[in-house]
């Protein structure tokens, strides 16, 4: 469960400083870009043109329109050389094409003009997440956290749970989802993802209180409502246990899940 639940990550985990490109929510990572929005007419001042045409990638890339992205960011970088936003979203654009060694390259330019820029710091280390170098990831996550100016530490939080449990199946993932909540509340990444660690480990109750808040936030996936049936299984609810597996047939009659009630396959 935890495995497909971090490769189940990935299908958010791209975009911005921002926030990631709006695919489906799933229990997935997060990395940052830079804030986007509508600008009318240019600064003659480099730095501005440079952010501006950064934020316009951001947006194409959140999009899916990857050409159109690169092309805003040779501009900003045309506007100024040393603009390290930039380069962070270029390393982005290149580890959603596959091309890791050039992803590499411009995360690397990106830290050595800005090192201790959180957005940064994140996006790398969710690069190293997703390129097998989970232990080496944890340490880029803790560095954006260290920056008091960070806006959004429990993106941070989030990719080291999701990167710790590929690197040692879940162990010290606890504390960093425990963190997020503390910092986000209503973080569904970081619920859903403490919910089936707790279900793993016995802990039902805790588990059942998570997955339910979940729930309640927004319309549940087939993952959450199947991991809130097999917590009712288990705490011997029957009633509970029926209601969910009578909205998982209805709303996600076609999912894997549903398939593995209909076979009984709970674990």
């Amino acid at each position: 469960m935890l495995k497909s639940t971090f490769a189940a990550a990935v299908l958010i985990a791209c975009a911005a400083l921002a926030g990631c490109a709006q695919a489906p929510l799933s229990t997935g990572g997060q990395a940052d870009t830079v804030d986007t929005g509508t600008r009318t007419g240019e600064s003659s001042d480099p730095r501005n043109r440079a952010r501006i045409h950064t934020e316009l990638a951001s947006a194409y890339f959140e999009l899916g329109r990857m050409g159109i992205a690169l092309e805003e960011l040779r501009t900003a970088i045309s506007a100024d050389p040393n603009y390290a936003p930039a380069y962070s979203v270029f390393g982005l654009v290149h580890m959603d094409l596959r091309e890791n060694d050039v992803a590499q390259r411009y995360f690397e330019r990106a830290l050595a003009l800005s090192p201790n820029d959180p957005d940064i710091n994140n996006n790398y280390g969710w690069f190293l997440c997703r390129t097998g170098r989970e232990e080496q990831s944890i340490a880029y996550f803790l560095a954006a956290l260290k920056n008091p100016l960070y806006k959004t530490p429990a993106r941070s939080y989030v990719n080291a749970g999701l990167c710790s449990i590929e690197k040692n199946g879940g162990r010290d993932a606890i504390d960093f989802f425990e963190r997020a909540l503390k910092s986000e509340p209503d973080n569904r990444v970081a619920l859903l993802n403490l919910a089936t660690i707790q279900y793993k480990r016995g802990q039902l109750e805790v588990a059942r209180g998570l997955v339910g808040r979940f729930n309640k936030l927004r319309e549940p996936t087939a993952e959450s409502l199947w991991l809130a049936l097999r917590i009712e299984r288990k705490l011997g609810d029957n009633v509970a246990e029926n209601s969910l597996a009578t909205q998982l047939r209805r709303r996600f009659a076609g999912s894997p899940e549903y398939q593995n009630l209909l076979n009984g396959r709970f674990e």
